[in-house]
């Protein structure tokens, strides 16, 4: 939770008081998390790797000392240079220590019996956003944004970097004989990415991806345009976080009983009926909650599902590579969603965009419907 506050929200929470800094313009701005997104993307099969080689714990205790040190620059460094390296130590950052390491760490141990164990991980992370927000407009206003970054430097160094190394060596010291050794030398990225289910299920999470932070991202400006009170906006805006945890608190009510594949197919309804909520929203404000509501708690059940998923069907010896190879494509659909969505928003307006965010959820249906054909 802390990790994403300090690593990766920080961006949404203090961007209003970065617009103020003279000569960091939008498009400054704007390329800092792009930067982090590329590096993650880059180095998301090389750290995918060092996890099958058994050294999660020395990625999950160096990674705060990479984003800490990111954010030392960030503060001092007030530059458009210094900001876009900043983030580019971020992104590193947020490949050593964030979800997909300790996922793998968490396969390596568990195995197939890991969903529990991530579902609970998961339960406390995703009130991120919903921590970094308040504490860092509160911080900021308070003691300015460097005041607020000093915050995150010594948080990562005083709290997450304590924290996850005693976690990390906790965990890998229960990894099951032969589970922490390594896989080979050979990386065998080429026979991962040739696998047709590799393939569907990269497809398939970058088209969430890419629906999900088209329609988060604009949330304010789509609910602006459909007629809601900038208050109300705000109100359902907030509300995709908590709901991302009730989401995954269902999925952990449901234990068993809830197969990953029938999971998914409900899912992917609750995805393809959430923009619908949200076109009606025009009308009945209301549904805007009910639309938050819906698309939180199914991304937050697809943070689960993906290294469920992966595990079952690709299988968990070679998990750390599979895992970082498929984050290439979900991370750039990522950063396409902001330019994809500001494009659909500028020539057909809120429509455009909750049309396109429907069609991109249909085509995760069908994505999922071909393999099972398969």
């Amino acid at each position: 939770m802390l990790g994403y506050a300090c690593f990766f929200y920080i961006f949404a929470a203090l961007i209003l008081y970065w617009r103020q800094v003279p000569g960091w313009s939008d498009a400054v701005l704007a390329a800092g998390p792009m930067l982090a997104i590329a590096v993650s993307a880059g180095l998301a099969p090389v750290a995918g790797r060092a996890v099958d080689h058994g050294r999660a714990v020395l990625l999950l205790t160096a990674g705060p000392v990479v984003g800490a040190a990111a954010l030392v620059v960030l503060a001092l460094w007030v530059s458009p240079l210094g900001y876009l390296l900043a983030w580019a130590g971020l992104g590193a950052a947020q490949a050593m220590c964030l979800y997909d390491v300790c996922f793998g760490l968490l396969v390596r141990r568990h195995g197939a019996a890991a969903r529990g164990p991530i579902t609970r991980v998961t339960l406390v992370a995703g009130l991120s956003s919903t921590l970094a927000f308040p504490a860092g407009a509160w911080m900021a206003g308070h003691w300015g944004w460097q005041g607020a970054v000093w915050v995150g430097v010594f948080v990562a160094l005083g709290v997450v970097l304590p924290l996850q190394g005693m976690a990390a060596r906790v965990v890998a010291r229960a990894v099951p004989a032969g589970g922490a050794g390594p896989v080979g030398l050979a990386v065998p990225w080429r026979g991962i990415v040739a696998d047709p289910a590799f393939l569907r299920l990269a497809v398939l999470f970058s088209l969430l991806n890419l629906n999900h932070w088209m329609l988060v991202n604009y949330l304010l400006p789509l609910l602006d345009g459909l007629g809601l009170r900038p208050a109300m906006a705000v109100a359902a805006a907030a509300t995709v976080g908590p709901a991302q945890v009730v989401g995954r608190l269902v999925l952990m009510g449901a234990g068993a009983r809830a197969g990953s594949a029938f999971a998914l197919w409900v899912t992917l309804g609750i995805i393809v009926m959430a923009p619908v909520f949200l076109w009606f929203s025009g009308s009945w404000h209301a549904l805007a909650f009910v639309f938050a509501v819906w698309q939180g708690a199914g991304m937050g059940i697809v943070t689960i599902l993906r290294p469920v998923l992966v595990a079952e069907r690709l299988g968990a010896e070679r998990f750390g590579a599979t895992v970082g190879l498929m984050a290439i494509p979900g991370l750039l659909a990522t950063a396409v969603s902001a330019p994809l969505g500001a494009g659909l928003l500028a020539l057909g307006g809120t429509g455009a965009v909750i049309a396109a965010a429907f069609a991109i959820g249909l085509g995760a249906m069908l994505v999922v419907a071909q393999g099972r054909r398969s």
